[in-house]
């Protein structure tokens, strides 16, 4: 689907409703709170002030630099309670930001401060906000380890906010899985707890994710109704994080169900408030939904602009450009205070003019090695793009020629071991009169009309999740349950060889393809296979053995249009498709072998 699988709201991320004991952020406050800090009369403990606008303060930017602010402070006197909130809400404004490496160093720096002041609701409270940045990284072994530790720590105290956010949390790691069962307990836990002690913005969230669970089990009904009441909540509660999220998913529901207008005010809403309140990842997640709508509208202009935008956002450019911006100011203020020596030193001593320009020329000198430092990295940087970009396309070449397990195991290995399959179905097509009709053609349209139609084949065994193996001559093979390990590949393997058929026997019927006269043979058979690689260099995947003989036979003994298959593959269709027994027919080189007709009918 189109929402990024890291895409989650994290009720963790809000640690500052837990230490605060309110309901949710509360930015008109925050921005209240701001304006008594910076008001002169005010008298009271400004630490406490500080550490209560970080709280409420809703957006990124904000909470960041008033926690900085409170950290600044508190460091000064060593106030462990203060700087554990501080490192806390600055980790929270880094993680909504985008920022996950100094997410991680402010929220460990928070642990370490509490385990000063031994604090085991926040060490674990914070523990499971390292283990949601891990899991938003794609890092399932570390999300696990913290998740597990944060839970356990968290069972020990008496804090059930914590606690039921911390199981949220945990569910969305295993909705990242596609463990949706164990994410579905998870939520339903943490759903009881929300309603025990009424914390709306929980219920809120477990709403959503669990709408996200029916979403991608195919539930767009119990999807819509749970992420729209979940909205309605946050809305409310002004809490823009998952709303953001909450829309991209709304937009996603009805992408598949191609309400493509929809889908996109959805998409289109997500964005602007994710632009709005600086959220990165949801403004990446947005962008690349709405290049997959207009994509789908036929709009590649506005498609491109956006799938564009997600690769800027989720590159982390903002970051690039904030130390770019950094060093600018640092290089601007050394200048200026370099000539505002070189006036005082004339205004005092005319004599010291030697001095002056040997200063003026190692700022020039300096100028050009950061000039030549600047060149060096953009040059390492643009190498570094060509360099993943020439190795996207290998890997794009290289699952063209071998299925994704085995070219990742060739990648990680060098090589590939050979492997038996106990339960394959193989398919064999070839055209009646074929090579008779390629003997008048020459080699350029004969490659163009074997191309035709094995395009279109490639197409619909790919749709049906089968793998094709390999084309000789007028001859195309493919086989199902290689990878997938499941059970329907029969069927499965059926349906697609209906589908070519039909796709031949249109094309007959097309005008434009009067020359394209042929017709089609089909076999099956199902059973065990080894399957391997060829060679070491223009290597080929491949699979052999009896079955794959058989399924050979089945296609020579078909008649054009139908599909024979053996008595193997009947006895794993039989009771979804309708099948015609022909007897048992001599086979040269294998006896009497029972064949059956699928009817074109299925069950």
């Amino acid at each position: 689907m189109g929402v990024g699988k890291k895409s989650f709201v994290w009720v963790l991320g809000l640690f500052c409703l837990m230490f605060s004991g309110i309901a949710a952020q509360n930015q008109k406050l925050a921005d209240s709170l701001i304006k008594l800090y910076e008001s002169e009369t005010y008298e009271g403990d400004k630490l406490a002030l500080l550490k209560k606008i970080a709280e409420e303060s809703s957006t990124p930017d904000k909470q960041q630099a008033f926690a900085e602010a409170l950290i600044k402070q508190a460091a000064t006197d060593s106030l462990f309670d203060y700087l554990l909130s501080g490192h806390l809400q600055k980790g929270n404004a880094l993680h909504h930001s985008g920022e996950y490496d100094l997410a991680i160093a402010s929220y460990f720096k928070g642990i370490s401060y509490a385990k000063r002041i031994d604090d085991t609701r926040a060490v674990g409270a914070i523990t499971i906000a390292v283990a949601n940045i891990y899991s938003e990284m794609g890092n399932p072994a570390n999300a696990e380890i913290y998740y597990t530790q944060g839970i356990e720590t968290l069972r020990k105290t008496t804090d059930t906010t914590a606690l039921a956010s911390a199981l949220l949390n945990a569910g969305d790691e295993a909705f990242n899985a596609k463990e949706y069962k164990k994410a579905l307990d998870y939520f339903d836990e943490s759903a009881l707890l929300f309603k025990e002690i009424d914390y709306l913005i929980g219920t809120a969230y477990n709403l959503g994710n669990v709408g996200m669970v029916y979403a991608e089990q195919g539930n767009d009904t119990l999807a819509e109704k749970n992420i729209n009441e979940a909205i309605s909540m946050l809305e409310a509660l002004e809490d823009y994080y998952g709303i953001a999220i909450y829309l991209t998913y709304m937009s996603d529901i009805y992408f598949r169900k191609n309400e493509l207008q929809t889908a996109l005010r959805y998409a289109q809403r997500s964005l602007e408030l994710a632009m709005q309140h600086g959220l990165n990842n949801q403004i990446s997640d947005a962008s690349l939904k709405l290049s997959e709508v207009y994509e789908a509208q036929g709009d590649q202009t506005n498609a491109y602009k956006f799938f564009k935008d997600h690769i800027v956002y989720r590159d982390s450019v903002r970051n690039i450009e904030r130390v770019q911006q950094m060093a600018d100011q640092r290089t601007n203020f050394e200048v200026s205070q370099k000539q505002a020596e070189i006036d005082l030193s004339e205004q005092k001593r005319k004599n010291q003019r030697i001095l002056v320009i040997a200063t003026i020329i190692a700022l020039f000198l300096i100028a050009l090695l950061a000039i030549g430092q600047f060149r060096r990295i953009n040059f390492i940087r643009k190498t570094k793009q060509i360099i993943e970009e020439e190795r996207d396309r290998s890997d794009r070449l290289l699952l063209n020629i071998l299925p994704e397990e085995t070219a990742e195991e060739l990648k990680r290995n060098g090589k590939v071991t050979a492997r038996k399959y106990e339960a394959v179905t193989v398919l064999f097509t070839d055209f009646k009169g074929f090579t008779t009709y390629s003997e008048g053609l020459s080699p350029e349209a004969l490659v163009e009309t074997v191309g035709f139609y094995f395009s279109a084949f490639d197409t619909i065994i790919e749709k049906h999740g089968l793998e094709k193996i390999k084309t000789i001559g007028d001859a195309y093979m493919c086989a199902g349950g290689l990878h997938q390990h499941t059970e329907d590949h029969a069927t499965r393997m059926v349906q697609a060889a209906f589908e070519l058929a039909s796709f031949v026997e249109n094309t007959k019927k097309d005008r434009n393809a009067k020359e394209l006269t042929f017709d089609i043979r089909i076999g099956i058979n199902s059973g065990p296979v080894v399957a391997g690689v060829v060679g070491t260099k223009k290597f080929a995947y491949d699979i052999w053995g009896d079955t794959v003989n058989v399924a050979s036979r089945m296609e020579t003994m078909s008649e054009p249009g139908k599909v024979n298959i053996s008595e193997t593959t009947y006895e794993l269709v039989k009771d979804h498709w309708k099948c015609s027994y022909r007897g048992e027919i001599e086979v040269k080189n294998r006896g009497s072998m029972k064949m059956y007709f699928v009817n074109a009918t299925a069950n």
